[in-house]
């Protein structure tokens, strides 16, 4: 495949705004599984959806060796959790939201009536020194709260606001400097992108493929990768390949030693480590390789906290590996991530899927 093949056009790049601005906390993943779905039914022979939301397209249905790509639809949220009788809402996390970049935020809280909008309430600079201590109070969760503008908890609760509701980030993406996608919500949704992308080369480029395909956007990976664990039981495959994100480590304040070395647009990073399979990682860089697809590496050790884990020791064990996209910030609301690095992991992913012959590539001892 000739590298402009992969060069997102006009209506991929449609799709991944609509997708990365449509929210989709964990849990509610269901309106952008609705999207992700309308876009690459045109590409697959068949889609379903299963009891918590994954939702899963098909190409080769029929074949008994199954292969799956695989990305994960949910963001980080929150939960309302309290409502103080003046009015402002505490909060618990639905996964790894964070605390410190809450203040003044501004949110939208779903509830049956609808949206409502909120902000990150937080005391003026002027205001913040704890009496007590001598020092300046800094967010926590024991302090973060939201204002909906209400004078009292009955007119909170009266805009349909009660205690279970969902809260996410109103902020939407946008291109910075022609060359990064900068949102919230890129982990990982640009992965549920990336595959998209995958299924349209693919049908675009009329490749047959020697197996059923599954093309996987699963849920709740944020609270314990929960939705891979439920769909890998389904589907049983034969082997899996899974993209997230991983630390752009090139920023300010963060420890090479700790993090590893990995640069935005640099390529996709490739993982070793126990729940990776090497058999089907070498075939993985060897494809990068012979098509001169720019990768880094990435060693994982016990886990790779991703799918690739759900995946790898499920049903008898999945050959399973990870390709991983370089971003910066993550969970917050300006996730970066270079648009060099997404072309290259469809690139990658189309690559090592033609090379993808049968069961024995993929023996452990041969």
């Amino acid at each position: 495949m000739a590298k402009k093949k992969a060069i997102i056009n006009k209506e991929g790049e449609k799709f991944l705004f609509e997708y990365l601005n449509n929210p989709s906390p964990t849990g509610y993943e269901s309106e952008g599984q609705k999207i992700w779905l309308n876009q690459i039914k045109p590409y697959v022979d068949e889609t379903f959806v299963d009891t918590y939301g994954t939702a899963v397209a098909v190409i080769n249905p029929e074949a008994d060796y199954k292969v799956v790509i695989e990305a994960h639809a949910d963001e980080i949220s929150w939960y309302v959790h309290y409502i103080t009788k003046d009015g402002f809402i505490y909060l618990r996390r639905n996964g790894g939201s964070d605390h410190m970049i809450a203040p003044s935020k501004r949110v939208n809280i779903h509830t049956k009536k609808g949206i409502v909008k909120a902000v990150f309430g937080w005391p003026a600079i002027h205001t913040r020194l704890n009496n007590d201590s001598g020092k300046e109070d800094t967010p926590k969760m024991s302090n973060i709260f939201l204002d909906c503008g209400c004078k009292d908890k009955e007119e909170v609760e009266k805009l349909g606001i009660h205690v279970g509701c969902v809260v996410t980030y109103e902020d939407e993406a946008m291109i910075l400097n022609k060359k990064y996608y900068v949102g919230r919500a890129l982990d990982n949704r640009i992965g549920g992108f990336m595959i998209a992308e995958v299924a349209r080369l693919l049908k675009e480029d009329k490749k047959k493929l020697p197996f059923g395909l599954y093309i996987v956007n699963a849920v709740q990976e944020e609270v314990g990768l929960r939705g891979a664990q439920m769909i890998v039981e389904r589907i049983k495959p034969n082997v899996a390949i899974i993209t997230d994100v991983c630390h752009d480590t090139q920023t300010p304040m963060i420890n090479k030693v700790e993090q590893g070395d990995f640069t935005a647009g640099d390529g996709p990073v490739v993982a070793y480590g126990p729940a990776v399979q090497n058999n089907l990682r070498e075939l993985i860089i060897d494809t990068a390789e012979k098509q001169k697809i720019p990768f880094q590496r990435y060693a994982a050790s016990r886990i790779t906290g991703t799918d690739t884990d759900a995946f790898a020791y499920a049903t008898g064990g999945v050959a399973s590996a990870l390709i991983s996209l370089p971003l910066r910030y993550m969970h917050t609301t300006v996730e970066m991530v270079h648009k060099e690095d997404v072309e290259n992991v469809i690139r990658l992913i189309y690559e090592s899927l033609l090379c993808i012959k049968n069961k024995e590539d993929f023996a452990y001892i041969k």
